[in-house]
C-alpha cells in the first residue's frame, strides 16, 4: 500500500506540473522539461528498438553522412567521380564490402582520411563495443537500482514483511547483487574490448609504420604514387583490423606482393580482428582473471550466454572456431599452390615469397578481401573455393552432433514465445541462398546487354562471385579487362576497380543492398526454415 501511495503521489506531482500554467522557453522548468522529454525518448529508443532496425539506422546515416563529406574535397587526380559512385563508396566503407567502382589514388588524403573513419566505425568489433554499451543502459534503466529511493522507503517501512521464509529485503538485496554484478560485468567488458581496439590499432600501424620506413621498395612506391606515409599506415591497419579491404593504392596488395614481412603483419591484423576475435577475447578474459582476481571476469567466462554478446563464446566452441578457422585455410592454402604455384599468377616470387604469399591470399578470403594477385587470371576451381568461403559467416565451426543439439533446445525454450508472435514473419523470411539468387538474377537482368556482348567479362560465375564478395564483405572482384572483350573498343580504358565499376547505375544500386544485407545477415540465420526439400 506504501508503494502504491508513492506512486500516486508522483502521478499527481506530474499532473500539476502539466496544468500549471505555461512558462518561457528560456524557463528552468521548461529547459527540464525538454531534458526529459529527451530522456524519455532515449529509453523509449533503448528499451523498445528492435537491434535490427537500430543497425539499419546506424548504417543509414555512417552511410550519408560519409557520401556527403566525400563530396566536400577536390579528388586527387583530374578526375571526379559522380555522385552516385561516391555514395557507393560510402557504403561500401561502411559495410566494410570494399567493392570499389572507382580507382582508389583518385581520392586526395582528405578523402581517404574520410574513407578510413568511415570503416572504423564501420567495423563489427566497433560496432559490438556500441551494443555493449547500448546493453549497459538498457539495463540501468530497468533494473531496480535505478529505483533505490522507492526501494528503500518500502523497506524502511515494513521490514519485518515475510513471504514464505524468504522476507522482501533479502529478495531485494539478492537481486541487486546480481544486477550489479551484470552491470560491472558489462562495464569490464566494454573496457577490455576498447582496450583490444585500440591496442591492435596503435601496435598495426607502428608495425606497418616500421617496416615501411626500414624497406625501401615499399617506401619508395609509396612516395612514387605521391601517397603520404602517415595515412597509408592508419589507413592500412583500420582496413585490416576491421577486414575491409580498401588499400589506398590503385593495385591493392600487389604492388607488396614481394614484402613478405607486411604481409605477415597484415595476416596477424586480419586475424585478430576477424575470424579469431572471439578466441582472444576469451584468453584475455581468462588472463584478466588470473591477474585481478575479480568477480566480473570469473562472471563473464561463466555466464557469457547471458550477456547475449554474440562474439564472446564457450571455452569449447572458442577451440572449435580455432580448428575450423585453420582447417579452412589449410584446404584454401593446399589448394591454392597446387593450383598456381607454377602458373603466372605468382610470376616473379620467390619460394619463400609465394608461401607468405599464398598463405596472405587464403587468410584474406575469410573476410578481410585483400589480394596479392589478380584474381581474373586465376583458375575457376579456385574462384569456386573462394566464393565458398565468402559465403560462410565469419565465426563459422564445426560443432558436435551432440553439443549443436542441446544448443538449439535451449535456444529453443528461450525464443519460442517470441517465434509464436512472428510466426507469420518467419514464415515469409527466406534463406540466405534464397536472397542471394534473388541479387545475381536481378543483376544478370540489370547487366543483360553486357552479358550478351562481352561474355568474357560479363559471366554469371563473375557475377556472382561480386554478388558473394558483396554478401560477405569480402570486396574480391575478378575485375575488367578490354583485352577480353570480344569486339574491341579504341575508347576502352583498363581500370584498376572491380567488376562492379562497369556495371549500370541500376546493378550498383542492387550491388549496395547486397552489401547492406551481408552486414545484417546475422538477424536471419533462422530464416528459410518454413520451406522443406523433400
Amino acid at each position: 500500500m506504501n508503494y502504491i501511495s508513492i506512486l500516486h503521489n508522483k502521478l499527481e506531482h506530474l499532473h500539476t506540473h502539466h496544468n500549471s500554467p505555461q512558462k518561457p522557453l528560456n524557463h528552468p522548468i521548461t529547459n527540464l522539461s525538454i531534458k526529459s522529454f529527451i530522456s524519455s525518448l532515449f529509453h523509449s529508443i533503448v528499451l523498445h528498438a528492435k537491434p535490427c532496425w537500430l543497425h539499419i539506422c546506424y548504417f543509414l546515416v555512417i552511410t550519408v553522412l560519409g557520401y556527403l563529406t566525400l563530396k566536400l574535397p577536390k579528388p586527387r587526380t583530374g578526375f571526379i567521380p559522380t555522385d552516385f559512385d561516391l555514395f557507393f563508396t560510402s557504403a561500401s566503407a561502411t559495410t566494410v564490402a570494399s567493392l570499389s567502382t572507382v580507382e582508389m589514388e583518385v581520392f586526395s588524403n582528405t578523402q581517404l582520411i574520410i574513407m578510413v573513419t568511415l570503416i572504423f566505425f564501420g567495423g563489427e568489433i566497433f560496432i559490438s563495443f556500441l551494443s555493449l554499451q547500448l546493453k549497459r543502459s538498457k539495463l540501468f534503466i530497468s533494473s531496480p537500482l535505478t529505483n533505490n529511493h522507492t526501494i528503500s522507503c518500502i523497506i524502511d517501512q515494513e521490514q519485518s514483511i515475510e513471504l514464505g521464509s524468504v522476507t522482501i529485503e533479502k529478495h531485494v538485496e539478492s537481486d541487486h547483487d546480481e544486477t550489479r554484478l551484470l552491470q560491472n560485468s558489462i562495464k569490464s567488458l566494454g573496457y577490455i574490448v576498447m582496450g583490444y581496439i585500440l591496442v591492435a590499432h596503435v601496435l598495426g600501424t607502428s608495425l606497418v609504420s616500421m617496416y615501411i620506413s626500414l624497406t625501401k621498395n615499399a617506401k619508395s612506391v609509396l612516395e612514387n604514387k605521391g601517397l603520404v606515409l602517415l595515412t597509408f599506415h592508419v589507413f592500412t591497419t583500420v582496413s585490416t583490423f576491421a577486414n575491409c579491404g580498401f588499400i589506398p593504392t590503385n593495385e591493392n596488395m600487389i604492388v607488396f606482393r614481394n614484402n613478405p614481412g607486411l604481409l605477415l603483419i597484415l595476416t596477424s591484423l586480419g586475424l585478430v580482428g576477424g575470424t579469431l576475435y572471439p578466441p582472444c577475447l576469451r584468453l584475455i578474459i581468462w588472463v584478466m582473471k588470473r591477474v585481478s582476481k575479480r568477480n566480473e571476469y570469473t562472471y563473464l567466462l561463466e555466464n557469457y550466454a547471458k550477456l547475449n554478446y554474440g562474439h564472446l563464446m564457450s571455452s569449447k566452441e572458442c577451440w572449435l572456431l580455432v580448428a575450423t578457422v585453420f582447417g579452412f585455410l589449410t584446404l584454401q592454402f593446399a589448394t591454392f599452390c597446387v593450383m598456381e604455384w607454377s602458373s603466372g599468377v605468382m610470376e616473379g616470387m620467390s619460394s619463400y615469397e609465394k608461401v607468405v604469399g599464398s598463405v596472405f591470399q587464403t587468410v584474406n578470403v575469410r573476410h578481410a578481401g585483400e589480394s596479392i594477385v589478380d584474381l581474373s587470371v586465376v583458375s575457376s576451381a579456385i574462384l569456386v573455393i573462394f566464393i565458398v568461403m565468402m559465403y560462410f559467416p565469419p565465426y563459422t565451426c564445426f560443432l558436435p552432433i551432440g553439443y549443436e543439439q542441446r544448443e538449439e533446445a535451449s535456444q529453443s525454450m528461450k525464443s519460442r514465445k517470441r517465434h509464436k508472435k512472428n510466426i507469420i514473419i518467419q514464415n515469409l523470411i527466406f534463406s540466405h541462398l534464397s536472397y542471394l539468387t534473388i541479387f545475381v538474377i536481378l543483376i544478370c537482368f540489370t547487366e543483360s546487354k553486357s552479358l550478351k556482348e562481352d561474355p568474357l567479362n560479363f559471366n554469371v560465375l563473375n557475377i556472382v562471385f561480386e554478388v558473394i564478395s558483396a554478401y560477405g564483405s569480402v570486396g574480391f572482384s575478378t575485375g575488367y579487362s578490354c583485352k577480353r572483350r570480344l569486339k574491341l573498343h579504341e575508347n576502352c580504358i583498363d581500370k584498376s576497380y572491380g567488376l562492379a565499376g562497369w556495371f549500370t547505375k541500376e546493378g550498383k544500386f542492387i550491388l549496395v543492398l547486397v552489401m547492406f544485407y551481408g552486414r545484417l545477415k546475422k538477424f536471419n540465420f533462422n530464416g528459410g526454415r518454413a520451406w522443406r526439400l523433400t
